[in-house]
């Protein structure tokens, strides 16, 4: 299986050579892979930022611990979760059905206005909470496209989201930055790629029931 092979090659690359950038035709391909992610109703209550100004990201890492690889990397994904205009997410959705599958509309408006009183019943830090969880899903599969591609990646949570948010605009825009991913080429300096992977073994991660 291809893909065991390729999550065995991947690790969270501390170092990126700065002199080497993704081609576009790869890049287009990350972004693909990234659109087609599954998300909570098929929403896609999110957005990504893909930076690759040098200034911009000089700034964003002296928010996140003055790590190396938000300015070495190719280019930096920020994947925000919007925290607001959750019911126009949902009509915008809806009408996109629609559209693209010739759908009954008034089925499918009435599907709509069930998942906006799913998403009304939550609080607000459920739903922000909800909303999180689905850049970290659709980041998964950015992680797993690189691997494919043998491009390099870094997820990562050691960032002033707050900071990042005003650096980047975002709560104008009702979001906020969720966790970010570096993505690149690893430097021959990297030691980090020649540790072992740790894993737990099978008997300690699952349980048949």
């Amino acid at each position: 299986m291809n893909l065991i092979h390729h999550l065995n090659w991947r690790y969270a690359t501390k170092l990126f050579d700065p002199n080497k950038k993704i081609s576009e035709e790869n890049l287009e391909l990350l972004k693909e892979a990234v659109r087609l992610s599954v998300s909570s109703y098929g929403l896609q209550l999110y957005k990504i930022l893909i930076i690759e100004d040098q200034s911009i990201r000089q700034k964003l890492r002296e928010h996140s611990y003055d790590q190396p690889q938000i300015t070495d990397s190719s280019q930096l994904f920020v994947f925000c979760n919007y925290n607001s205009n959750f019911c126009s997410g949902v009509e915008e959705y809806i009408d996109l059905v629609i559209e693209t599958n010739h759908a009954d509309s008034e089925n499918l408006k009435n599907y709509g206005k069930s998942i906006k009183e799913d998403i009304r019943k939550m609080s607000s830090s459920e739903r922000n909470s909800w909303s999180e969880k689905q850049c970290y899903v659709a980041m998964n599969n950015l992680l797993m496209a690189c691997a494919e591609l043998r491009i390099d990646s870094c997820p990562m949570e050691g960032f002033d989201s707050t900071a990042y948010n005003e650096i980047l605009g975002l709560r104008n825009q009702g979001l906020n930055a969720a966790i970010i991913v570096p993505v690149g080429y690893r430097s021959v300096q990297d030691k980090s790629q020649f540790r072992k992977k740790v894993r737990k073994e099978n008997r300690q991660l699952f349980e048949l029931i």
